[in-house]
Parts: structure tokens; sequence; C-alpha cells
């Protein structure tokens, strides 16, 4: 009877060869998770707003690292963090300027699909085209309000997206699939030592940052929902353990912080790796690389963080920078007992491999992608070279943290003079507040020492205009107070550390930590302030005045922005959306754009001086220290800051370090 039975149940399989003997215990294999995250566009080693290669970043030099991985470990999973497909030139051609129909792929997955991603998730620069453009290209089908759904998905992305944190507000479900199952194939070692197949359920699940609500308010708000990441795993990762998952994986798009949790926090991943059943993170975000023993990060020094081995609260994570630069690669240790994959946290091992190694030479680009995108990458620059004025000074942000406003003046007359227009127009109970606007230096070298805005005086094109303005933001106009506005300016301080002046090593002028896009700065002439960076945080505006009068409390002004900012972006206070009184339909950039074609010629005079704030006078018995890139001292000459000297020409990782000199501001 029982071999009548055995018999039955072959022919139901076709052959009782197709079941797979079980695997013994102790059988051991290692699968490398390999993260990118934070490509933003850049699938080739190009700059298209400096016209010029840049062998520091692109897709097609990480695809070399992930060749390299691939050959090293017999098993390999390849996963990306999303901010995918928005942050270039490229990006926008493709989005804004000539949109990629739906039987067309981004290039950015293009590459991505040849290179065999197999998951990957959704950053918040993913959502800033809209809904509909996030559809079409991640080939997707969307049930929610205002978005047609496709009725067949549009050619993108040939892997699985999943985001489980966002759903739609129409029928409650999330807009992605929250999660995905991979059934992957691995080489393994039974405990003789001999290979063996076998099959690894592998659980992956997505999360991005809640904060999308407030900075793509104007895609997003009556669409969706977001939930907080604790919230959203705890429901999800049970459900992967009981559909089978051997291990799961969550891919984050965010990264740590300590403060008090909350659902709509911005970076959520120390209280998601306490969540059960999690056995990887993946992080993004913020840009930074985890793990990183040096790091001088305060988040990565919180309890559970060991920013050396690459572990929050015990769990493999790893963050692999931004623009493709590094590769994130976790080699998750696996033991089989008992009838299932165990993890071993303590031969697991993170690690991120940078495209240009400690000798400083870039690894060879990937020759299969710039084929694929080659005429999308011409058509790109023949569009950015676009002529669209003239300026007769250099326009750069290599001392923009020390008050050269180059680069920053144009994007705020632009900006002030289109709020001031629109509301004498249309807004006309606020006709007799003045007008100001505030800007940022949006590359400040954060991403090396090539990260800097620098527009070349001579003709300005359209990719200058870019170089200028980097996000694809639309402007807010915000009414604020006196106490509001020095409140802003306090936020944007934190820019700066706090300054001993008795200490007589060298002191670090800028906080890392502190992204330059947040250091919002006006250049109106009739405002002015200090900040002293003796005091902490919070503590630092002084004498901030406007046409020469103190600002009172109770003062209003008409501040011209960004949705980011007007939103929340950035924690500033009071800055949650509520202070909005105009929200254009247009683009920061475009705007800034068609006030230069206005202009038709700039002037350093008229265009590039204006400076509202100085730091107080400070005199250090150290030397106060700025990084920048090396050989632009004359460009601070050319600002007028003549208390800027340089110390050393390179600290090793190509930034030149330049002392400030607090002690006479005037000439800062």
């Amino acid at each position: 009877m029982r071999v009548r039975f055995l018999a039955f149940a072959c022919s139901l399989l076709s052959a009782c060869g197709s079941l797979p003997p079980p695997l013994p215990n102790g059988t051991q294999a290692t699968l490398a998770v390999l993260e990118t995250t934070d490509l933003h566009a850049n699938v080739l080693s190009y700059d298209y707003y400096k016209l010029s290669g840049d062998d520091t970043l692109g897709f097609e030099r990480t695809a070399t690292l992930i060749r390299q991985a691939r050959a090293e470990f017999s098993n390999t999973l390849l996963l990306d963090n999303g901010d995918t497909i928005q942050g270039t030139a490229l990006a926008d051609y493709q989005a804004l300027v000539a949109p990629v129909s739906c039987e067309q792929t981004l290039a950015i997955y293009k590459a991505m699909n040849a290179l065999g991603v197999e998951g990957g998730s959704v950053g918040n620069h993913d959502f800033d085209y809209g809904l509909d453009f996030l559809q079409q290209v991640t080939g997707s089908r969307f049930d929610v309000e205002g978005v047609t759904p496709r009725a067949q998905p549009c050619a993108g992305a040939q892997f699985p997206v999943v985001l489980a944190n966002v759903s739609s507000l129409k029928t409650g479900k999330p807009l992605f699939a929250p999660y995905r199952i991979l059934d992957k194939r691995i080489t393994a070692t039974d405990p003789d030592g001999k290979p063996l197949q076998a099959t690894l359920k592998v659980g992956i699940i997505g999360f991005t940052t809640p904060a999308i609500m407030g900075w793509d308010k104007r895609w997003l708000e009556g669409r969706v929902r977001t939930d907080g990441w604790r919230e959203a795993a705890a429901r999800y990762v049970p459900q992967l353990r009981a559909e089978g998952a051997d291990v799961v994986i969550a891919i984050a798009h965010g990264g740590l912080d300590g403060k008090p949790y909350s659902p709509d926090m911005e970076n959520g991943a120390w209280y998601l790796a306490q969540v059960p059943g999690i056995d990887a993170l993946l992080l993004g975000h913020s840009h930074e690389v985890f793990p990183n023993a040096s790091s001088k990060s305060p988040a990565f020094s919180l309890p559970g963080v060991d920013k050396a081995r690459g572990t929050l609260h015990g769990v493999p994570t790893v963050m692999a920078g931004l623009w493709g630069k590094q590769l994130g690669v976790i080699g998750m240790r696996l033991r089989y007992e008992s009838g299932r994959w165990l993890v071993d946290r303590d031969r697991t091992v993170v690690e991120t491999r940078a495209i240009v190694g400690a000798d400083k030479r870039p690894v060879a680009a990937d020759a299969s992608i710039a084929p694929l995108v080659a005429a999308e990458h011409e058509a790109t620059i023949k569009y950015v070279k676009t002529p669209i004025g003239n300026t007769d000074f250099r326009m750069s942000t290599y001392f923009a943290d020390v008050g050269d406003v180059s680069a920053i003046q144009i994007v705020n007359q632009a900006q002030a003079d289109y709020l001031s227009r629109y509301v004498k127009a249309n807004l006309p109970q606020y006709a007799a507040l003045p007008v100001l606007s505030v800007s940022a230096p949006f590359k400040s070298g954060s991403a090396g020492p090539a990260d800097y805005t620098d527009v070349a005086a001579g003709a300005i094109a359209l990719n200058n205009a870019a170089d200028l303005y980097l996000y694809p933001n639309t402007l807010y106009g915000v009414k604020v107070n006196g106490a509001g506005l020095k409140a802003w300016l306090e936020r944007a301080a934190e820019r700066y550390n706090t300054i001993d002046p008795t200490r007589t090593s060298p002191q670090e002028l800028v906080n890392p930590g502190f992204a330059g896009f947040n250091l919002d700065v006006l250049t109106h002439p009739d405002v002015r302030y200090e900040i002293d960076l003796s005091q902490p945080p919070g503590r630092r505006i002084k004498s901030l005045s406007y046409k020469g009068t103190p600002v009172g409390d109770e003062e209003e002004f008409l501040v011209a922005t960004n949705n980011f900012r007007a939103t929340g972006g950035g924690g500033f206070p009071g800055l949650d959306g509520s202070k909005t009184i105009f929200t254009s339909p247009d683009a920061n950039r475009d705007i800034l754009i068609a006030y230069v074609q206005s202009a038709r010629a700039l002037t350093r005079a008229a265009n590039g001086s204006a400076r509202s704030w100085r730091f107080a006078p400070l005199i250090t018995k150290g030397p106060i220290v700025l990084r920048s890139a090396p050989g632009k001292l004359p460009l601070a000459r050319e600002a007028g800051l003549t208390s800027v000297s340089e110390m050393r020409e390179d600290d090793g990782k190509g930034y030149a370090l330049y002392r400030i000199e607090l002690s006479r501001p005037a000439d800062q």
C-alpha cells in the first residue's frame, strides 16, 4: 500500500527526482547581499553641470564592483535602495524636457536591468516627478485618486519594487507590493565540505522616509498616506515569516536618528533594527557610508550601533553612500539547522567597497553600460548647452560657508522677484510686507572635493542654471514674523561648530553632519546679521536688522523658498506648511532661468556681492579650519574674503585646508 502511495505522489510531481533531498544539519552557505543606494540617476561617470567626465561617481563603475563581487562570492543578491530616478540633468531631461514614453525605459533602469538588479525600494526623490511618472517608469499600476491606472504596465524596472509604508488613500492598500519573497538558488556546503544546491527564500521589504508627505505634498496630499517604519514592519515581517521566508532583508531609505520615535520621523533605522525578524538592513537617504569606524557622525555613536562591524542592535547593516561611489556588501553567513536557515551574525561581515581606491585610482567603467544610454546621454548634453545669458564673474560655492554669495545671490534675486510680482498682482493683503528670499549652497563638498557649484565667467547655459539650483523644487512663499525669521537663521547656523576661543589646536569650522543645502542665507541689501560661533546652537544670531533697524519679534516678512523647506524639510522651527501663503506651479530652477534670460548680463556688483551676514568678531588662540577644494584661494580674494588663507594643499582626502581668521570679520 505504501508503495502505491509513493507511486501516486511521484506521478503528481512528474518524477520523484524533482523532489529536492533534505538538507543535512550543519549545511553552510554565504549570501553576499549587494546594495546600491542614492544613485540619483548617475548612470555614467559624467557631470552634466560641468560638461566633463567624473570618474569618482557613476553606476557604470559600480557595475565593475558588482561584477567583481559576483566573481568573489558564489551567491549574491543585488538590491537597490531608492533615490534612483532623480538627481542629474539626464533625469530631468527624461522626466521634464523630453519625457519618456510608456514603451521607453529610463536610462538608469536600462543599466540596472542589464546588471540584473534583483529587487529595490523607493526613495523620497523618486516621488519628485509625481505619481503618474513614478507609476510609468517603474512599470507599476497605482490605484490612487487623480492617477490614471495603466491598463498594461509600461517599460521599467525588471525587478520587484517593494514599499511597505506608503498606501493609497483610495484603497487603503500599499502603493507598491509591501514585500516579496525571492526564491534564490544558492550553492552551499554540507558538513563534510561537499558542495550542494539549495533554494533560499529571501524576503525583501521596503520602507521610505515618511517625510515625503511634506516634501512632495503637491503630488501626494489627498492621494497617499505613510505609516511609521516600526508599525509597518510589525505588520508585514511576521507575514513574510509565515509565508516561508528563510531570511528577511529590510531595504530602508533612511538613516539613523536617536530622538524619541514617532511614525513620521525622517530617519527611523535605529528603531527599525529593533523589530524582531529582520536579518539585515540596507540603509540610504543620508548619503553616509556605514560601517565607518572613523566617522564622527553622532548617530553612529548611538547605543547599539557598532560603526566598525556594521551592526544596529546586532543586525548586519550597510549604507553605500551616494551616486554609485560605493557598493555595500553584507557577507551573510548562513547555517542550516533543524529544518531552517539561521543567520550567523558573529561570522557575517559588513563592508562598503569604493570605486576610488585608497591609491586614489578609480576602477574601470563597465564597458557594457555606456552604449545602452548613448542616445539619452548625447541628447542631454545638447539640451544643457542651450545659452540663457552671460556673467562677468565666476559663481562658485567653494567659500559659501564663509560668506561668498556669488552662486547664491542670483537665486535669491530670482525667487524674490517672482514672489514680489505674484503678491503685487494676486495677494494685495500682503503687498506692504517686505519680500526676502533664502537659498543655500546646494553643492558644498559633501561628496568630495569636486562637489561644488562652479560656473565660469562668460556664457551661461542651462547646465549652469542646474549647477546653481540642483533640485527640481517648486517655489513656495511663506509669511514669518521676526522671531520666526531669527529661528530660521539660527537653525541654518547649526552648519557651524561651536568655537572655543581658548583652544590652541585647530578647530573645524563646519559641522559635516549638517548638510550644506540647509545653510539658508539671506542676500538682501537691507538685511544684516551676525553669526557668533562662540555661542551654542540656538543662540548665535546677533544684530538682526532690516533697513538699519533691529528686527522686532512681531515684525512680518514674506520669504521666498522652496517646497522642501516650507513644508518641514531640514527641521526648521515653524516651517511645517502652516506658514505658506503661496505655492507656485513653477520650479525654482525655471524661475532662475527666466530671470537670467531677462537680465541677460550678470555682474558681480549687481548679482554676486550682497552679503547680509558676517561672523561676529572672535579672537582665537588656535586656527579655525575650513576644508574645500584645493587651489581656490584666488576665488576667495575675488569675493573679498581676505581673511582666508591656505594652510595645507592636501588633507589626504583631496581637500585643501584653509585658515579662517575670525578676528576681522568685516572682510571675511
